[in-house]
């Protein structure tokens, strides 16, 4: 957890910002909520600051073990796929 005292980047801006656009992509937040919260983030001095801004909104969820399992499972099939493809066309 951020010390909402301290002060906020253009990254941590950038971040939020990123995250209402996700929001109101969803219908959480109007086109007009959505330009009020962008200027006041852009306004924003701390991790407090921006915290309130983001307050009554879900979180994003984090992805699942399973989720994270599938990635690594599929990135290793990629990896076997390619070297097979190596090996038959060196042998050919």
């Amino acid at each position: 957890m951020t010390d909402p005292r301290l002060r906020a980047s253009d990254a941590d801006r950038q971040r939020v910002v990123a995250d209402l656009e996700r929001h109101t992509a969803a219908g959480r937040l109007s086109l007009d909520e959505f330009t009020t919260r962008v200027d006041a983030v852009l306004a924003a001095r701390t991790h407090g600051d921006l915290g309130h801004l983001t307050s009554d909104l879900p979180a994003e969820a984090e992805p699942s073990a399973d989720a994270r399992h599938l990635l690594i499972a599929f990135a290793l099939a990629t990896v076997v796929v390619a070297l097979l493809a190596v090996i038959i066309s060196v042998y050919r």
